[in-house]
């Protein structure tokens, strides 16, 4: 078959062009599904707690991913700046994953346990209170906005059915985990475990 009849087809072309990124997509993504790495978590990284889970969907409702990742890459500045590179097995139990790309605020990869939940809590209520630079927006109302615990137990029965290992006593206990608990406690306490379990090295 000569180039010219399938430069000519726009349809026989369209075709081809599907078929060779269809090969393409699947040499690329079917490996992966089936490396260790990428599949099973990282020592010591288990499912969100409840108060952990409703931060990260707050994190997301809010589009902190937009100017925030959560991936150390491996360049050298980076880790010397952030610590060990991030690793698939991190990130098993994020979906979506948060890796993001864009990076108007630092990497969030490894914050947990850098600043205090107080320092965070100032931070969230008006950021250029601690950095006067800031053009993060304020999240005061979050102070204010007490969690739904119905809402986390119905999502952790949908991550137990797409096999994250919450048990029935675990979605069971949600409403006492989050008696009294608010939007910005919850999403202090997802920054805070970020990076806990990162690599060593």
């Amino acid at each position: 078959m000569k180039h010219d009849k399938i430069e000519t087809n726009i349809g026989l072309m369209a075709i081809l062009i599907a078929v060779v990124i269809a090969f393409g997509g699947l040499a690329e993504i079917v490996p992966l599904m089936y490396q260790a790495e990428t599949i099973k978590p990282s020592p010591g990284v288990k499912p969100y707690p409840a108060l952990e889970l409703a931060g990260r969907d707050i994190y997301i409702r809010e589009g902190c991913y937009n100017c925030h990742s959560q991936m150390v890459r491996t360049l050298r500045f980076e880790t010397q700046r952030y610590g060990s590179y991030s690793v698939a097995g991190e990130s098993v139990y994020d979906r979506p994953f948060q890796w993001g790309s864009k990076r108007t605020g630092p990497d969030l990869a490894r914050i947990g346990g850098r600043y205090s939940d107080d320092w965070h809590r100032v931070h969230l209520t008006n950021p250029r209170d601690v950095v006067p630079e800031s053009n993060m927006p304020t999240y005061a109302f979050m102070a204010e906005r007490p969690l739904d615990p119905g809402q986390i137990q119905t999502n952790m029965r949908a991550l137990q059915t797409i096999g994250d290992p919450y048990t029935d006593v675990e979605i069971a206990a949600v409403p006492a985990a989050l008696v009294g608990k608010t939007e910005m406690d919850a999403l202090i306490a997802f920054l805070q475990q970020l990076g806990k379990n990162r690599p060593k090295g």
